[in-house]
């Protein structure tokens, strides 16, 4: 179970990577979009589990990896933006949360 403390900052990074996202999502994912869904920091607050949903994307592995490739200059955007709220930037660790499209495929197949 998260402390306060974590859920706050989950909160804050969640936010200000949407913002980030939304700045670099020309060089990051071209005609796509890319949605920050949720973000889990560890308790010592050094390492953030960050979950994006990608739109509209074919190749969503080649896609992450490409965000991968970039999370130190993501971290250093980061950094300047909440640099003054937190004493620590975490790592960010990228994963891909694919809730939406099994979503989508149970209502697919549920009006089938």
């Amino acid at each position: 179970m998260d402390s306060v403390r974590q859920n706050k900052v989950n909160s804050l990074i969640q936010q200000e990577m949407a913002h980030v996202m939304q700045q670099e999502n020309t060089v990051l994912l071209p005609g796509g979009m890319i949605t920050v869904t949720g973000v889990r920091v560890s308790p010592d607050l050094g390492l953030a589990k960050v979950y994006v949903s990608l739109f509209p994307v074919k190749e969503k592995e080649a896609a992450m990896q490409k965000i991968r490739d970039h999370a130190q200059h993501l971290r250093g955007m980061l950094g300047r933006r909440v640099g003054k709220q937190l004493r620590i930037v975490p790592d960010l660790h990228f994963y891909l949360d694919d809730s939406l499209d099994r979503a989508e495929e149970i209502d697919r197949l549920l009006k089938q």
